[in-house]
């Protein structure tokens, strides 16, 4: 699936994480403002039992407005689009949604990487990409190519990581502009994007 690159209106912020990842993300969406002027994009790798409830799950301890998004739902700063088990979650040049069934990448649908990709190719140095924990390589080329493209990369400190083979991977590409322990990332981001918008 191609997607073109375009102006975006406003910046974004992507995750993602696989083993692990879950609780990690819940301590990042405490920390974020209901008014957060940015959407919020994850992708996890989760049993398919839990990917039925994630968006549920979420609600419970984010302020934001939690979405499973359907093919052609238009972004939105303030919401959390959650990547829906057996799609990969991409991003259109006019700010909507695009779900693909293709192959899998790492053996993962949805892949963190193809969003990564996607959210990097949109809004190039507004995007700010962040890997969690997690037991494969998902991830790090994604975070390459938002680095490549002038975007701000994060990676969960690998000492304090479930699974630290996906930050690990994320890191031995060079790219990767902040490390950070769990109880640092939400916050960071919270300063990061509140304090541009506000300054």
């Amino acid at each position: 699936m191609k997607i073109e690159p375009g102006p975006a209106t406003f910046d974004a912020i992507v995750i993602g994480g696989s083993w692990g990842a879950l609780e990690v993300t819940l301590h990042i969406l405490e920390a974020l403002p209901a008014s957060l002027p940015v959407p919020v994009f994850l992708v996890l790798h989760q049993r398919p039992a839990l990917d039925s409830r994630l968006v549920e799950i979420l609600a419970r301890r984010s302020p934001l407005t939690p979405v499973s998004p359907e093919d052609k739902t238009g972004v939105a700063p303030g919401y959390l689009y959650v990547a829906p088990p057996g799609y990969h979650m991409l991003v259109n040049r006019d700010l909507s949604i695009a779900l693909g069934v293709y192959k899998h990448v790492h053996y993962s649908r949805p892949s963190i990487d193809e969003t990564f990709y996607s959210v990097g190719h949109i809004y190039g140095s507004g995007a700010t990409g962040v890997i969690l924990t997690g037991a494969n390589e998902d991830g790090a080329a994604g975070i390459g190519y938002i680095a490549r493209r002038g975007g701000t990369t994060v990676a969960q400190d690998p000492a304090g990581a479930e699974a630290p083979m996906m930050p690990e991977a994320a890191l031995a590409t060079g790219r990767v502009d902040y490390v950070l322990p769990t109880p640092e990332l939400g916050r960071f981001l919270r300063d990061r994007i509140v304090g541009m918008r506000t300054s």
